[in-house]
């Protein structure tokens, strides 16, 4: 059985009136009415995406201006419609051919149309011929000039025609145009389906027709969203809807298994954050009634959105959005991508629901300890002392000895165990009280701290002497502790400047500081020294400066060395201080100063100009001159 020509939908369902026009009621009105009222330029210029139907407009105009209402249903006026594809030719010669045609009035109708398609591709030559006929039509004529690079079209042709600017078409256009020839086909396709195609096209109604056709081919009568996307070669939305789910509950493992599943499929790890940010994005859209139409999805497919939009919060899509897009950035240039983009998901789940990272803290004092004094038990005998830190002590399970472990809170009053000690107080109940009693005293922003230390009974024998089966209890008053504030409150600045004011060191003895004399080699041995340290620890580029020349001892003992560039003083000069400092330390010289100087001479070497390069050629060989003024040559 002999196959039946098949005519791609492109082509079928291809415009006949204005009316079946997609996306361009604008455009289709105004020509509209530039017919009926006898408005209509004898130069247009289409200009705009591919498929968006510069061309089809071309014709229906053609075809339009000359019916006269006698004319038959199917008549097209062929003989009137002379199309030149100027990408082919572009001529000087084919202009020429094209300006004799113009002469000769038209047998049939009232007008010639000529379409000139792909226009930029006109070379110069043949632009500058077409130039008077463009402006001086016969009035039997008109010309439609199309383009999708209006950019390249010269001034002087641009300023002789009226303009027309195509939209691209959007999805929901393409979509509804889709829905309309599958109905005429008898295929039962979904919404999000029909939505993804018109994604696909990318505002190209021919692109969308032709996506169209190939999906069909290969689902059938029944389009689904599966099938589409399989086709396509594009990721579902569920991919999406299920890394998002993922990061909103911090699941990293998942994550990571999410997309190498993804990248098992074909697709890269640039198309999974791309696809993700856009995803973030239509979240975004969600949150707001007034950009919801920004959603270029269908129902089904909208009401998922909707759902997941209302479990994220602003500025976590807006810290999602800026990683993913930084991310992409970076991605061409990155050695291991797959590592980038993984690191990116793993920075995605690590971020709360408010867009800032887990655990956040600010205090005003970061760094601040409570300073106290413990007994001369509290050490094993070895004195009372200062403790940085607060301190919970507890008996060691074999030996009794006395160890310490970091609390996470001071409460206002700690009972803490202690081992046996001669300096008892009060003898209190064998067993030990487990549950510490905290009285507590509130005075503005501070609050008194005390610590109540009970000594439990041991068995065996014990490192100190006079050992009964009593328990003491010690209460230190640790003192005056400020609260924690916040790093935001007016209280914490006030504190914060305070404790600056308090941490400024006390004025430097200039007249103590030690003055012991050195000599040369003294001072040059110590700064080889130095080199060879910072050699073995790796600051290679600072080790060879140091050693490029050796150091000078000047009055004032001042230390002079002369380096070969500007790049190496500033390498020396950035790194001084620690050069400074081990000096003074191994000299006993606090006064010791450096003066860092360049060599004019020796920087001069590293960049000669052409013209220095060719003196030093010349003194070498003066015959060099000789050749350059024979052959006319220049530096």
């Amino acid at each position: 059985m002999p196959l039946e020509p098949f005519i791609v939908s492109a082509r079928k369902y291809r415009p006949q009136t204005f009316k079946d026009v997609v996306g361009q009621e604008s455009i289709t009105n105004t020509l509209t009415n530039a017919i009926e009222n006898n408005h209509l330029a004898q130069a247009l210029l289409f200009c705009g995406p591919r498929g968006v139907g510069k061309t089809t407009c071309a014709r229906i105009l053609a075809k339009k201006i000359n019916e006269d209402g006698d004319h038959q249903a199917n008549e097209d006026f062929a003989f009137n419609i002379f199309e030149l594809d100027a990408a082919s030719n572009n001529s000087v010669d084919d202009i020429r051919n094209l300006i004799d045609q113009v002469r000769i009035p038209p047998q049939v109708g009232k007008y010639k149309v000529y379409i000139i398609d792909e226009v930029h591709m006109l070379s110069q030559s043949a632009f500058n011929a077409f130039l008077k006929t463009l402006e001086e039509p016969p009035k039997h004529a008109i010309f439609i000039l199309a383009t999708t690079e209006k950019h390249k079209i010269i001034p002087t042709i641009l300023s002789r025609c009226q303009i027309f600017d195509f939209k691209r078409i959007t999805v929901k256009d393409a979509a509804n145009y889709l829905k309309y020839i599958a109905k005429n086909q008898g295929i039962e396709a979904e919404d999000d389906a029909l939505h993804i195609i018109a994604q696909k096209a990318d505002g190209a109604m021919r692109d969308a027709l032709s996506i169209f056709d190939r999906v069909v081919s290969f689902s059938g009568k029944k389009l689904t969203r599966k099938a589409v996307t399989e086709n396509l070669n594009v990721l579902d939305y569920d991919t999406y809807f299920s890394a998002t789910d993922l990061i909103l509950e911090h699941n990293i493992p998942a994550l990571l298994l999410l997309l190498n599943n993804t990248l098992a499929l074909g697709f890269d790890g640039h198309h999974f954050i791309n696809g993700l940010a856009s995803h973030f994005r239509d979240l975004m859209v969600c949150k707001h009634p007034g950009t919801i139409e920004l959603l270029e999805v269908g129902e089904v497919a909208k009401q998922r959105y909707l759902e997941q939009s209302q479990k994220t919060a602003n500025p976590f899509l807006l810290k999602a959005l800026d990683m993913a897009n930084e991310c992409d950035l970076n991605y061409k240039t990155s050695k291991n991508q797959r590592l980038l983009v993984e690191l990116t998901l793993m920075k995605l789940a690590s971020v709360d629901f408010d867009g800032e990272k887990k655990n956040p803290e600010s205090v005003a004092l970061a760094n601040q300890t409570i300073d106290y004094i413990a007994p001369a038990s509290f050490f094993k005998g070895d004195g009372p002392g200062p403790m940085d830190e607060r301190k919970e002590v507890v008996p060691s399970e074999d030996q009794g000895v006395v160890s310490t472990q970091t609390l996470p809170e001071l409460p206002k009053e700690i009972a803490v165990p202690l081992g046996r000690s001669d300096d008892r107080e009060s003898p209190v109940s064998k067993t030990p009280v487990p549950t510490p009693h905290v009285p507590v005293k509130n005075g503005g922003d501070q609050t008194e701290t005390s610590v109540v230390l009970e000594e439990p009974p041991t068995e065996g024998p014990m490192p100190t002497q006079g050992r009964d089966d009593t328990v003491t209890t010690k209460k230190i008053n640790i003192g005056i502790a400020p609260k924690r504030v916040s790093g935001l409150s007016i209280s914490s600045l006030k504190a914060k400047k305070e404790h600056q004011l308090n941490k400024k060191e006390a004025p430097i003895d200039v007249d103590n500081l030690p003055r012991t004399p050195f000599v040369e080699e003294e001072m040059q041995k110590h700064w080889n020294d130095f080199v060879k340290e910072i050699d073995a620890k790796g600051q290679k580029i600072l080790a060879s400066s140091l050693a490029t020349d050796v150091p000078k001892l000047m009055e004032g003992n001042n230390i002079w060395i002369e380096l070969p560039n500007s790049t190496m003083k500033k390498e020396v000069e950035r790194e001084q201080y620690g050069l400074l400092e081990y000096l003074r330390s191994k000299l006993d010289n606090h006064f010791i100063g450096l003066k860092i100087t360049v060599n004019e001479e020796t920087a001069k070497k590293f960049a000669f100009t052409p013209e220095e390069k060719y003196q030093k050629l010349r003194e070498k060989n003066p015959a060099i001159d000789i050749l350059r003024q024979e052959f006319d040559l220049d530096l």
